[in-house]
C-alpha cells in the first residue's frame, strides 16, 4: 500500500531576478513499513521536498497524497493532517527549553485534544522505548546531543503517525551518536513497521536504508 505520494511535483524560487528550479516533474513513493533514504547535494532541494510532502509547504504544481488521498498545505484540516498523519525531526531538535522530557514529548498529544494522563503514559513508553526512561523529569538542556535528538523522534512518534519525516537528523551529531539514532530508525521500523523517509548527506547511512534515492537536478533518481 501506497503510504506517501508525491506526483509531477514542480517548485521554482527566484533569487536575485534569477528562478531556480528545485524540483521539476519529480515523482516520489513511498509503500507503508519502508525506509526511504533521499540524498543529494547541499542545496539542491531535499529539504524543500520534504517540506511539500510534510504540508509545510506547497508545490507550485503536482500533488502530494497520503494514503491515496490528496493533500495541500492549503487545506482546512492541513494542521490536523500534519499532527495525525506526520511526525517531524529536524537537523535542530527544536525542543522546548521550559518542559521536561515527558512534557515535550507529550505535548503534540495534548495539542491534538488527548487527556495528560493518557498523553502522559504514552510518553513514558516512547521514553522507555528509546531509551531515555531515567531522563523522563530532565530538561532539553541537561541532555546530550544525541539525548536530545533521541526526544525529538519520541515527540515524532506521540502520535503513532502513518510517516515520520526526518531532514538531516544526524547532521549535527558526531558519528556514534549519528549511529545510534539510525539503529533507533532501523529498530522502530522493523519492530512497528513505522514509515521514514530520510534526507541525509550521509552516504553510509543511507546505504543501509531499503530504498535509496538521489535528488539531481530537479529530479529524483
Amino acid at each position: 500500500m501506497i503510504c506517501l505520494a508525491g506526483k509531477s511535483l514542480r517548485k521554482t524560487y527566484s533569487d536575485r531576478g534569477q528562478h531556480i528550479e528545485v524540483l521539476r516533474d519529480t515523482n516520489f513513493e513511498v509503500e507503508c513499513g519502508e525506509l526511504v533514504c533521499i540524498t543529494g547535494k547541499s542545496g539542491c532541494g531535499k529539504s524543500t521536498l520534504l517540506h511539500i510532502l510534510g504540508l509545510l509547504d506547497d508545490p507550485d504544481s503536482g500533488k502530494v497524497l497520503i494514503g491515496g488521498e490528496e493533500v495541500s498545505s492549503k487545506m482546512a484540516k492541513a494542521n490536523q493532517i500534519r499532527n495525525r498523519d506526520i511526525g517531524f525531526v529536524f537537523q535542530f531538535h527544536y525542543l522546548m527549553e521550559d518542559l521536561n522530557s515527558r512534557e515535550n514529548v507529550a505535548l503534540p498529544m495534548l495539542i491534538s485534544g488527548s487527556n495528560k494522563h493518557s498523553a502522559f503514559q504514552r510518553a513514558d513508553e516512547l521514553l522507555a522505548m528509546l531509551g531515555l526512561e531515567q531522563r523522563v523529569n530532565h530538561y532539553p538542556n541537561m541532555l546530550s546531543g544525541g539525548e536530545q535528538q533521541r526526544l525529538a523522534l519520541a515527540r515524532a512518534l506521540i502520535n503513532k503517525p502513518k510517516i515520520v519525516l526526518a531532514d538531516e537528523p544526524t547532521g549535527n551529531l558526531d558519528p556514534q551518536h549519528s549511529l545510534e539514532i539510525w539503529n533507533l530508525f532501523e529498530k522502530l521500523n522493523r519492530e512497528l513497521g513505522q514509515t521514514f523517509v530520510i534526507v541525509t548527506h550521509d552516504a553510509e547511512l543511507a546505504g543501509r536504508s531499503q530504498k535509496r534515492y538521489e535528488l539531481r537536478d530537479g529530479i529524483l533518481i
